[in-house]
């Protein structure tokens, strides 16, 4: 290492002059100026004609960005708004006379491409491939070298210090240079890493310093720079370059490596690779869940394991999904009637074994079909190591110790056979209880008469009601002002309130009924007319499992919702303040209770509805303790055309989605994650978030929940209550999957309700927030 400082000065002197030296050769762009795909001008060239910025062909339409010119094939280096759509023919590129650098639609839109406080004077596209806006003193006020998109150049780096994280994305395909898989950057602890999406958490790390940037020289020298050990160098490609037509980059490619290329100019205007890092099997997330990575020389490709099958055969990334169920494990006392072993050599995954016991390798693959939890075993020198599912960002590697993975294969015809026998030893049980059986038809038969004509009997007197005009059990009933300030007496007595109001207790003089009246007293931002349409659109919801709107009130700014009364509370009551919370059954009985309420929103109303508001406090229970959703306040009404809609609210943060504090849009796996949330407190009996526990990791019950069910410990979630456990290990995998960080990861609410009554398998939940240790 006695070479570092020397060798930390060289490159110091290879680093290019500075943009403000380069002003007085480059061509000066005036204010005023502007570009345009239908115009003679459609971009603007560097003095040496080596680089141009302006529009260039993309999909469809044009982007602006920066690019290599009189190269075979067109070389994008940088790209400018890369994830807005692509512009027409007739879009302009303007340096305005105020100094700002603006992208105008056809449509009229303007686009900043420079984002700076102070206006420009003049801009210029130099001969190191940077573009630049200069102030009235000839000073760099913005440059595209401060902002990389997937490339950088001789010149450029990329850095971590000061608490700045730069980062390079990778283009969708060469032809699409929007944000594509991967992303590259140096982490605030100094590891440079390559990994999929926005989840730097599952970034693999090629190199074991710490780095605080990453450099690319002007004559292809690309280093990276440590505070404590100087310099490390990554490639040394110089070539002789007499008339400075010789240009290097390094590019993020869509494939998620990291190449260095170089351009020769003015001869045969050729281009090579010179070196690449990361293989691509070795980038996390290359392929989804459930598969692995395996490469064919320069090639990777994603297959499944045995006993799986690709979730889309024409997108082999998005992973693999198991092709059977496990509900039969369990049922024969031999498990090599259901299930076969298949195997993989040298395989490996980035998840830690759920059990790890030394035990021979036939023994090892036997042991995962006799466990119901297990996805997979990993046998390597002797010891055998049990993953569950899913398995996350497999792939062979060469390896100092072989090793051999053992999958469960399922064997329809043996398990045909198992069940065969099951149904043979049920056949002596239906046959004593088909008596019983006919015999209760009867009975059923009559109550059925019974109950009809009640119910019929029932629906005349309400339409005969003449006070209510019509049923008001079927009818939207619109009160007037008066009517509510005389029903709750002044608005007395206040239940509660909420953030658009608050909510009295009243009795309507028609038979006595005691109502709930909510008064808002802020506007809703849709307005009035949005108002009366969602409200309009909830009154026509009709569930068992749903609070419902009696009437309205909208005189001027007032604005009342009138709902029927519930008399025992709310969930948050029955679950955090009572001293006997409700047993077992009964909790599992509310979730479904909130689960197909939600069901009957999403999926199965006249108009589909996203609640914003799941929460403890706005779920009720009614006199047959049947749990209720009510407040539609932040509902959102989604047309047959829409997938979301847009926030509009702050709610109560522990139940509010990832996806509001990004100001995303919101969808009905918004309401599944607050689902998720109620989910777990249901099962524990206490709040999400809780300071006043014994230790540090229960703060945060979804952390917990996840802890607990990793380490086999569930008992430790409902203390000494008599539970069943494999219905408790149920709900909280459903609770799990449903608080993913990932929208993508959620279930529908069709089938939460269908996990949580058993009728479909609950896979293996990943932690709720995830993180990879890789070694």
């Amino acid at each position: 290492m006695a070479s570092v400082p020397v060798l930390s000065l060289l490159l110091v002197l290879l680093v290019p002059v500075h943009a403000n030296a380069q002003q007085n050769q480059s061509n000066v762009i005036h204010l005023g100026s502007s570009l345009s795909p239908n115009a003679n001008r459609t971009c603007w060239v560097s003095p040496s004609g080596l680089f141009a910025f302006g529009f260039y062909p993309q999909n469809d339409g044009f982007a602006i960005g920066i690019w290599l010119v009189n190269q075979t094939e067109k070389t994008v280096i940088w790209t400018a708004n890369r994830d807005e759509p692509p512009v027409s023919f007739n879009a302009t590129l303007n340096l305005t006379i105020d100094g700002k650098l603006l992208l105008r639609t056809e449509q009229g839109r303007e686009l900043p491409i420079s984002d700076v406080d102070d206006p420009a004077n003049s801009a210029a596209m130099l001969d190191s491939g940077n573009f630049v806006l200069y102030d009235n003193d000839s000073n760099v006020i913005w440059e595209s070298f401060d902002f990389p998109t997937d490339t950088i150049l001789g010149g450029q780096s990329l850095s971590s210090e000061d608490g700045d994280k730069d980062k390079l994305v990778s283009s969708v395909s060469t032809s699409d240079h929007s944000s594509g898989r991967f992303s590259l950057e140096i982490q605030s602890n100094g590891i440079l890493v390559v990994y999929p999406g926005n989840n730097s958490q599952d970034g693999i790390d090629r190199q074991s310093w710490y780095y605080s940037y990453v450099f690319l020289t002007r004559l292809g020298v690309l280093f990276l720079k440590t505070s404590a050990y100087g310099v490390r160098i990554l490639a040394n490609s110089s070539h002789p370059d007499k008339n400075g037509t010789t240009i290097y980059r390094a590019t993020l490619d869509a494939d998620g490596i990291f190449r260095l290329y170089l351009h020769h100019f003015k001869s045969d205007n050729s281009s090579s690779m010179l070196m690449e890092w990361f293989n691509q099997c070795e980038v996390s997330g290359f392929c989804g869940l459930n598969s692995y990575c395996s490469a064919i020389g320069s090639k990777a490709g994603c297959n499944c394991y045995p006993g799986f099958d690709f979730i889309n055969t024409s997108n082999k990334f998005l992973g693999c999904h198991q092709n059977f169920s496990e509900d039969d494990c369990g049922r024969s006392e031999d498990p090599e009637m259901l299930y076969n072993v298949a195997s993989l050599e040298n395989m490996w995954w980035a998840d830690r074994p759920y059990s790890v016991k030394l035990i021979e390798e036939k023994a090892c693959g036997k042991s995962c079909l006799e466990d119901c939890n297990c996805g997979a075993v990993l046998y390597t020198d002797a010891y055998c190591s049990k993953y569950k599912l899913p398995l996350r960002y497999g792939r062979i590697r060469n390896a100092t110790k072989p090793s051999v993975a053992f999958f469960k294969v399922y064997h329809p015809r043996q398990a045909h056979e198992v069940l065969i026998e099951s149904k043979k030893s049920l056949i002596l049980i239906l046959s004593i209880i088909l008596g019983s059986v006919l015999c209760l038809c009867l009975v059923l038969a009559t109550s059925s008469i019974l109950v009809y004509r009640h119910k019929f009997d029932r629906y005349r007197k309400l339409t005969e009601n003449v006070n209510l005009g019509l049923a008001e059990e079927f009818t939207l009933r619109l009160f007037s002002y008066n009517e509510l300030e005389r029903a709750t007496e002044g608005f007395q007595e206040e239940l509660g309130r909420g953030s658009y109001g608050a909510v009295y207790k009243g009795t309507i003089s028609e038979g006595g009924k005691t109502i709930v009246v909510k008064r808002l007293e802020k506007d809703v931002e849709e307005g009035d007319r949005e108002f009366g349409a969602e409200i309009i659109a909830i009154a026509r919801t009709h569930h068992k499992n749903l609070v419902r709107v009696l009437g309205i009130c909208i005189e001027g700014n007032r604005k009342l919702l009138v709902y029927e009364y519930m008399n025992n509370g709310s969930l948050a009551d029955l679950i955090f303040k009572a001293e006997r919370p409700p047993i077992w059954k009964e909790r599992i009985r509310i979730a479904l209770d909130v689960a197909r309420g939600l069901l009957y929103l999403h999926e199965e109303s006249e108009v589909r509805i996203i609640h914003c508001n799941i929460k403890p406090q706005n779920i009720l229970m009614d006199d047959n303790w049947t749990a209720k959703i009510s407040d539609f306040g932040f509902a959102k009404l989604l047309m047959p055309n829409q997938s979301g809609a847009t926030p509009t609210m702050e709610g109560t943060s522990a139940y509010l989605a990832p996806e509001w504090e990004k100001n995303s849009l919101i969808s009905f796996q918004t309401d599944i994650y607050s689902f998720g949330v109620v989910l777990l407190e249901i099962v524990c009996c206490r709040r999400s978030i809780k300071v006043n526990v014994s230790t540090a990791d229960e703060i945060i019950l979804s952390n917990w929940v996840y802890d607990c069910f990793a380490a086999g410990k569930l008992d430790k979630l409902v203390k000494d209550e008599n539970v069943d456990f494999r219905t408790l290990e149920r709900m909280v995998k459903v609770g799990l999957w449903c608080v993913q960080e990932d929208p993508t990861l959620r279930p529908s609410m069709k089938n939460v309700v269908l996990m949580l009554e058993g009728t479909i398998n609950v896979p293996i939940p990943p932690s709720p927030v995830l993180s990879i240790d890789v070694s």
